[in-house]
């Protein structure tokens, strides 16, 4: 790999791995968002309607953040994870080493694609919540900011996935097992501060809770935990991939393997 800037490598890396969503539309986007409906059918509509308000919020609306959340944390992730798997699966990966591109080219490549995938799932998500709730976000910049933060730290947490693992089975340990849990506790259904003691402490012990708390700041300027922490928390999470990225690339960990 070299350490110049190769823009033809890096949108030939970034092309092919979007084309590869859209050949499989329906597993990477369409069953996301048909899952994510059902949350609204039975959570939003049938259930909500029998809610009392949360913070003001029908509940309803309150949820959409929260199943937002669940539904990009583990398709962002798996995306990334995928991505860089399959040519360490199938040794197209030194090709790839060997290729006049650099860490910044992979990155955008791979990373991008995954990430481009999450904004095209959120923006689909949000269409489709139109149809079962009613809601509005009351900081819209603040909201497409954090979406796009979120997106970006966990595209790179997927790619550093796809690096460490070693087996099909592994990608889906973390997105399944560990995101989603920690995503349904993290108040995708509830306000934290609605827990009793000391449940309401042990529950900010989960990381996927301030996520979920500082977008639904975004949505409707309430929130479990202070959006400067939520935002804080996310920044460090995506220096924190970043600088394994580096310390990966510059080693060649599991990549030269």
């Amino acid at each position: 790999m070299t350490f110049g800037f190769n823009a033809r490598g890096a949108w030939s890396i970034y092309r092919r791995e979007l084309m590869r969503a859209f050949r499989t539309a329906f597993q990477s986007i369409l069953s996301p968002v048909l899952t994510t409906s059902l949350y609204f059918i039975v959570f939003g509509t049938v259930i909500g309607g029998r809610m009392e308000p949360v913070d003001g919020v029908a509940y309803g609306a309150f949820i959409i953040p929260g199943l937002l959340m669940l539904t990009l944390l583990g398709e962002t992730t798996s995306n990334s994870s995928f991505g860089i798997y399959m040519p360490r699966f199938t040794g197209t990966i030194y090709e790839l080493l060997s290729a006049p591109v650099g860490v910044a080219e992979t990155l955008i490549g791979f990373v991008g694609a995954a990430a481009t995938k999450g904004l095209i799932l959120a923006g689909i998500i949000l269409l489709t919540a139109t149809f079962f709730v009613d809601y509005t976000i009351a900081h819209p910049f603040w909201a497409v900011g954090f979406i796009v933060l979120v997106i970006a730290s966990f595209s790179l947490f997927g790619f550093i996935l796809g690096i460490w693992a070693d087996s099909f089975e592994k990608l889906g340990i973390i997105p399944l097992l560990i995101l989603t849990p920690l995503t349904f506790l993290g108040g995708t259904f509830y306000s934290i501060d609605d827990l009793p003691a000391p449940w309401d402490s042990l529950a900010l012990i989960n990381p996927i809770a301030f996520l979920v708390s500082g977008l639904r700041w975004t949505f409707y300027g309430t929130s479990d935990v202070a959006i400067g922490v939520s935002l804080g928390l996310t920044l460090a999470f995506l220096a924190a991939c970043v600088a394994v990225i580096a310390v990966i690339f510059r080693t060649g960990w599991r990549l030269r393997e």
